[in-house]
């Protein structure tokens, strides 16, 4: 939309997506230090309204470093109402349910917008668009008064929630990062996997885009079975699952092929996704480690397209797949202990007398 509708070069349009993504992922992190500071309540409020007034201002200019520097704004905003969001989800009563769904409504969401996102340019212009980026944070403010002013408030927490030693928890934010570095490493490359791999860029799209609707599924899997068999069996198959699923996307493979085990490979990181957040929520009582978490998250995306770049060989996108994989399965050996430690801890809490 901002080459089509506002006349950017194609390196302008980069800066700008760079400059939100980045905008976010500074926020996620400096959370980390002030979550605990300030009022969750004044911070979204704020939060919120940057994001109103900044989209809004994006359609009284032209010049694209002013557009850049609003976006960049936008993202600010953004990253503390994930930061944020992701904490008070956490510190809910059944954080695995509540995870599952609040994804697969964020994939839905997303892919709604890509849906009607051509049309919505044609019917109101860029402009209509940003004044609907504009109005939805406002609208959210009607809700923010329902919210925790912090996570030391919060009386009603998930049943299982303790926390756990400055080691486990170290253990749990690094497989965080290793998981979400694979991500970034993988799908940077995703696209281009499937032309390596001798298909049409349409058929790469098609595969792509049906790997939505299962991630969705993944996301309501996860939401439905909640913790009825635990977090360090769903974490065990969903995460090996994905790392092998990688093996099947290498050298020349047909349109069916790419289809179903990028589909898969997708249903298994919406099943991880909601249960790393929830074993996160279980790890301390007040959701300062799901903040750290998001901040793990994003860091890891925004580190992996650069790793994947180091290990591309000749236009060879084998190594791509290795790294991801190698990543998966030590996220996973990262995560089990404190997963298994937490399970061992809450069984013995529930035998003292």
């Amino acid at each position: 939309g901002l080459v089509e509708y506002l006349g950017f070069d194609d390196k302008s349009a980069g800066y700008t997506a760079s400059a939100e993504m980045f905008g976010i992922a500074l926020t996620t992190v400096a959370m980390t230090f002030l979550s605990h500071r300030i009022n969750w309540r004044h911070c979204l409020y704020g939060s919120l309204g940057l994001m109103t007034v900044a989209n809004a201002a994006c359609t009284f200019t032209t010049d694209p470093m002013v557009f850049v520097a609003l976006r960049f704004a936008v993202g600010v905003g953004a990253g503390s109402v994930v930061s944020l969001g992701f904490a008070i989800v956490g510190l809910t009563a059944n954080p695995d349910r509540n995870f599952g769904f609040l994804i697969m409504w964020v994939l839905s969401y997303g892919a709604l917008g890509l849906l009607v996102m051509p049309s919505a340019y044609q019917l109101v212009g860029m402009d209509g668009v940003l004044w609907f980026f504009a109005l939805f944070p406002a609208f959210a403010m009607l809700f923010v008064h329902l919210l925790p002013t912090n996570g030391e408030d919060v009386e009603i927490v998930e049943a299982d929630a303790l926390d756990l030693g400055r080691g486990m928890k170290a253990c749990a934010l690094a497989a965080m990062l290793c998981y979400f570095t694979a991500q970034g490493v993988v799908w940077a490359y995703l696209f281009l996997i499937g032309l390596d791999g001798g298909l049409g860029e349409q058929q790469v799209a098609n595969g792509l885009t049906l790997s939505q609707f299962a991630g969705v599924a993944g996301a309501l899997l996860a939401a439905l079975l909640g913790n009825r068999f635990g977090r360090a069996l769903p974490l065990t198959i969903s995460i090996a699952g994905g790392a092998v699923c990688l093996y099947f996307l290498t050298g020349t493979f047909a349109f069916m092929v790419f289809a179903v085990f990028v589909s898969v490979y997708n249903f298994f990181w919406n099943v991880t996704h909601p249960y790393l957040l929830a074993a996160m929520a279980s790890f301390d009582r007040h959701g300062r480690i799901v903040i750290y978490a998001v901040a793990m998250q994003m860091v890891g995306l925004a580190i992996g397209p650069g790793l994947a770049a180091t290990v591309i060989s000749e236009g060879e996108y084998g190594n791509v797949n290795i790294t991801g994989a190698a990543l998966f399965i030590l996220s996973l050996l990262l995560i089990l202990p404190p997963v298994i430690t937490h399970t061992r801890d809450v069984h013995r809490a529930a035998a003292r007398p």
